[in-house]
């Protein structure tokens, strides 16, 4: 049973079909009514991957004719769905099923998974494809409930509402909301951006490709392949920097400040534009529009801090009320504690939101579970990336995935899950690796980290290595359940 039919879920699916189960062998159940995760649910202006797409697709499904280097949301979409139907997953897709909650059955060694209808699903293996961004999260402002205007979450956008000569205001500038402001401020009346930390944006020239060029991707052998490699590499030099010498991003500070300084003339919004952290400490992101879109006379930045709201608009702490028709959150999603959208309960009835809860998200290679028998996490605790495409990741975790269930059927074993002593071993490792990253040194406090201060997100290093400690599954770790 998968969870999920974003890149996850259906890449897992791949898996399985290629690995020889059937139509009848395993389901996927999905949320809403179409495959695409992520690039299903985010709709708003401008929406697009912030890595270049011939490195942000499966590397068995190349695509030649990407329009741009970083696509839009629309056409990863697309993408999605062709290669949902290349594969004749929809077959194995049960949508409109949200999973509520799941328990191990001792005596059938079995999962028995219920969706929030009630409906009953059993299955041996139960593999999590959700991943961590799912869950908009939107702060909790006194009075918020009283704004007599429109208010959503840029996760879910709604295009019922003509924003045309309104007031808007965005709330947050991180990735979604430096794609939100140059993409709607020709639009409005005013922009309104609030602002708590800046974010590092790098220049992106983002032109569609050239017809020459996506031809020779289709005809000549090897240059779709050189371009992935080429971009792959490239990212894994800014992983080094993040991870084993934070000084030299200093040269992409540089870069930061030339993209702010080209935009913004005025020397007052340029200080507040400024982060005064390392870059990288917070996802870097990459724009040629959004400083452009801030340095229209439409828009004004607030950085007081947001007090409270009225049924007119924002109240900021320094008093002053700013009427606006339209609230955009672009304040992220619940990352360290998304676990908490199912209620899983394993061996002995453990409660696993419970332990995570007290314990903080950990898992064997940001896989699997100990005490969770057949429980398995794609972009799980601590195996999302900084600097690199997360696809890459993904793959990496459904041929680990694969190997196990291939592992267990050949040890006539019922189930197998990590040794606690193994899970706790990795885990201690790899939060000794994220110590000297740019993450825990870097001087901010991102989202990458849990309310305690750990870094519960990213994997601590290069994504070859983490090729390299999943590329075999390694049965001594694990304790099987005949």
């Amino acid at each position: 049973m998968i969870i999920g039919s974003g890149f996850s879920g259906l890449g897992m699916g791949i898996a399985l079909r290629k690995q020889g189960f059937g139509a009848r062998d395993f389901l996927i159940l999905e949320k809403a009514d179409e495959v695409g995760g992520t690039w299903r649910d985010n709709t708003y202006p401008g929406c697009a991957c912030d890595i270049p797409s011939h490195m942000y697709s499966f590397s068995f499904e190349p695509k030649a004719d990407w329009t741009h280097m970083w696509s839009f949301q629309p056409e990863i979409l697309d993408y999605l769905k062709g290669v949902t139907d290349k594969h004749n997953l929809r077959r194995n897709i049960r949508f409109n099923t949200h999973v509520d909650r799941a328990h191990w059955d001792e005596d059938e060694r079995r999962w028995h998974i219920y969706d929030t209808d009630g409906q009953e699903y059993i299955a041996q293996f139960l593999i999590s494809g959700a991943g961590g961004l799912h869950i908009p999260a939107v702060p909790e402002i006194e009075g918020s409930d009283e704004f007599a205007g429109a208010a959503f979450h840029s996760a879910q956008w709604d295009h019922s509402v003509d924003i045309t000569g309104k007031r808007v205001a965005v709330i947050g500038t991180g990735a979604s909301a430096i794609q939100i402001v140059p993409a709607i401020v020709d639009q409005v009346s005013e922009l309104h951006l609030y602002q708590r930390t800046p974010a590092w944006v790098m220049p992106r020239p983002n032109n569609a490709f050239p017809e020459w060029m996506k031809n020779t991707f289709r005809r000549v052998p090897g240059t779709r392949a050189l371009m992935r490699d080429a971009i792959y590499w490239i990212h894994e030099g800014v992983g080094f920097a993040m991870t084993k010498q934070p000084r030299l991003l200093k040269i992409g500070e540089l870069l930061g400040k030339w993209n702010i300084n080209r935009s913004i003339k005025d020397p007052e919004l340029r200080r507040k534009l400024t982060p005064n952290y390392v870059a990288g400490c917070k996802r870097i992101l990459n724009s040629d529009t959004y400083y452009r879109g801030i340095a229209n006379p439409k828009t004004q930045v607030f950085t007081e801090g947001i007090e409270r709201m009225t049924a007119n608009g924002i109240v900021t702490r320094d008093g002053v009320e700013h009427p606006v028709d339209v609230v955009v959150w672009c304040t992220g999603f619940h990352v360290t504690d998304s676990y908490t959208y199912v209620d899983i309960k394993g061996l002995g009835g453990e409660d696993l939101v419970d332990r995570w809860n007290r314990e903080g998200m950990a898992a064997h290679r940001g896989i699997t579970v100990a005490n969770m028998p057949n429980l398995f996490f794609l972009l799980g605790p601590n195996t999302a990336l900084g600097h690199n495409s997360v696809v890459f990741m993904i793959e990496s975790q459904i041929r680990y995935a694969a190997q196990a269930i291939a592992a267990a059927d050949k040890a006539g074993a019922a189930a197998l899950m990590p040794s606690r002593r193994a899970q706790d071993e990795y885990n201690a490792e790899l939060q000794q690796n994220l110590a000297g990253t740019v993450w825990s040194t870097g001087g901010c406090h991102s989202w990458y980290m849990d309310e305690h201060g750990v870094n519960r997100t990213l994997w601590s290093g290069m994504t070859w290595q983490y090729w390299l400690e999943t590329r075999k599954f390694q049965s001594t770790e694990y304790e099987f359940i005949r």
